[in-house]
């Protein structure tokens, strides 16, 4: 058996990908193999029986491959921590495509250097995981759930949660069987964003089953459909991004207002505390350069409405230099600079004038070591 590849190129949707070809006894199958998120290998056809050969072959390579189907198409799929766990030949091969990718500046270095380590040494996977269902509500929402009759295969998968770094009641919740009905395990959004931050920030063990679990959720969510999937990944990315960059140093610039404004991030951290009628707030203060202007801004979290949604206010003092509307504009910019999103400035009769952030603002503050801890807490209450 022989493992090579070809035509490596990349896709529309920004995907980079590549042919990887098993030829055995005269005869050769040709896989599609895709860098994004995760180190993909797929087969499929309308002919069930090519995708049965082309499975068998895989699991000759010790990849662990089922045909499933989708759309009235069957196909074979192998994640990055599956096809790490296949023969020396087939590693190899997908170690130079993705070294070939990252040497034309296709894929982040330190993506490839992760998915080298994993290919170049193999690893044998953790089997025995449960079958989790992975759909979105009608609304868009990810549910993550499994399900069982059985009190011990509740506890037990509640108790693998914990081991990897876990809270019950904050990242996921459970309800035990009751009248041979089913209990089950249900994995919030918050919940799956931890495991993949895990997975890069965990210690031991706790990283390690955390890496496998986001390399099955992910298996789980391609098998339920494209847009599953591509919420899984979204969620995913979003975690490993927490608390991986620094907000010293930080320097961007940004249309903010009428003009262009640079800004250059000096300090910065975040802290809980108690507000009217005993709710937690977050203050994050954030110190900034904007144009040469030197200032501290601090943008408080509290809770509100019906529906108890995170809102932040900062209010624009009169005394700064070039007015309040100048201060907004920079307290903007700062908010764009470090979390990618426009917050909405609401100016008020009074005139006074309050820079509003939501959740989209809390989750890219939550990209910054000094922030993010502070704002985990907050969340998890």
């Amino acid at each position: 058996m022989e493992v090579g590849w070809e035509g490596l190129r990349r896709t529309p949707r920004g995907c980079v990908a590549a042919g990887l070809v098993v030829s055995v006894g005269g005869a050769a199958v040709k896989y599609g193999v895709y860098l994004r998120s995760d180190v993909r290998l797929i087969y499929q056809s309308a002919d069930r029986s090519r995708v049965e050969r082309a499975a068998r072959l895989l699991r000759r390579l010790n990849v662990s491959a089922e045909v499933k189907r989708a759309g009235g198409v069957w196909y074979v799929c192998a994640y990055t921590d599956v096809l790490a766990a296949g023969r020396k030949e087939l590693r190899k091969a997908l170690a130079e495509v993705v070294r070939e990718a990252a040497a034309r500046g296709w894929v982040d270095g330190g993506r490839a250097e992760r998915w080298l380590k994993k290919l170049e040494r193999g690893r044998a996977l953790r089997k025995g995981w449960p079958k989790y269902l992975i759909r979105l509500s009608r609304r868009g929402a990810l549910a993550v759930t499994f399900g069982s009759t059985n009190p011990n295969s509740i506890r037990r998968e509640a108790q693998r949660l914990r081991e990897m770094g876990l809270g019950e009641g904050v990242h996921f919740s459970v309800k035990m069987p009751e009248e041979g009905r089913n209990g089950y395990v249900y994995i919030r959004r918050e919940g799956l964003a931890r495991v993949a931050w895990l997975s890069v920030h965990g210690s031991g063990k706790q990283r390690e089953l955390a890496a496998e679990f986001v390399e099955y959720m992910l298996q789980r969510a391609w098998e339920a459909g494209e847009e599953v999937y591509e919420k899984v990944r979204e969620i995913v990315e979003e975690g490993k991004a927490r608390s991986s960059l620094k907000l010293k140093g930080l320097e961007k610039v940004v249309e903010a207002g009428s003009r262009r404004r640079v800004v250059r991030v000096i300090d910065g951290g975040a802290r809980l505390d108690e507000g009217r009628g005993g709710k937690t707030l977050l203050r994050i203060k954030i110190t900034a350069e904007v144009d040469g202007v030197l200032r501290s801004y601090e943008v408080v979290f509290g809770r509100y409405g019906r529906k108890n949604e995170a809102a932040g206010y900062a209010t624009a003092r009169a005394d700064a230099p070039g007015g309040r509307e100048e201060e907004a504009e920079r307290l903007a910019a700062v908010v764009e600079a470090l979390t990618g999103v426009k917050p909405r400035v609401h100016r008020k009769k009074s005139g006074a004038v309050v820079v509003v952030c939501g959740r989209a603002h809390l989750e890219g503050f939550r990209r910054y070591a000094e922030l993010a801890e502070a704002v985990d807490r907050w969340l998890s209450r």
